[in-house]
């Protein structure tokens, strides 16, 4: 399933174990045959933080990122090593909008697995490309509000997810 010219641009935030980059930029890759472009680190997103929650606000950071330009990148996954939340959850793994450009992965609480950041990032991206929650039990878009239900799905998407990925990425003639 080649994505001809769609490119996954993977944007550390902060510093970012480059193993990290790797796996993730393979993970893509290998599960959906995207090629993928580790770019240049940014800034840790000290604006975003949240006093009063002693978390980074998901929202504020993605919402950053949009405005930003990937020259080359199709769609955006950022890894940042930080406790990010959004207002109705105490804490997130991940974050994007649906249909959006940018999604948020964050390590914080994966206890230094690259397995689960990958898991983490293609989910995400799933909602970029306009992928909901999926009901599948292995599916790697069945909604994981904590490692334990993380681990106890695939990094790999179900028949039906990855008919609509390919369905989305497919070039218009």
């Amino acid at each position: 399933m080649s994505q001809g010219n769609f490119c996954i641009g993977i944007q550390p935030v902060g510093e970012i174990d480059t193993a990290y980059l790797k796996v993730i930029a393979g993970s893509f890759l290998g599960e959906l045959r995207i090629k993928s472009l580790i770019l240049p680190p940014l800034d840790h997103p000290d604006y975003a933080f949240d006093k009063r929650r002693v978390q980074y606000n998901a929202g504020i950071i993605i919402n950053r990122l949009e405005t930003m330009n990937f020259k080359g990148c199709s769609k955006i996954i950022a890894l940042i090593d930080a406790d990010l939340f959004i207002p109705v959850f105490s804490y997130v793994l991940g974050e994007a909008r649906m249909g959006g450009k940018c999604a948020l992965a964050s390590l914080y609480r994966l206890k230094q697995s690259s397995e689960r950041a990958a898991k983490v990032a293609l989910h995400e991206f799933g909602h970029l490309i306009n992928l909901g929650h999926c009901h599948e039990k292995t599916c790697v878009m069945k909604f994981s509000k904590n490692i334990e239900q993380l681990d106890s799905i695939s990094a790999i998407f179900c028949k039906y997810c990855l008919d609509h990925i390919r369905y989305a990425l497919k070039p218009t003639s």
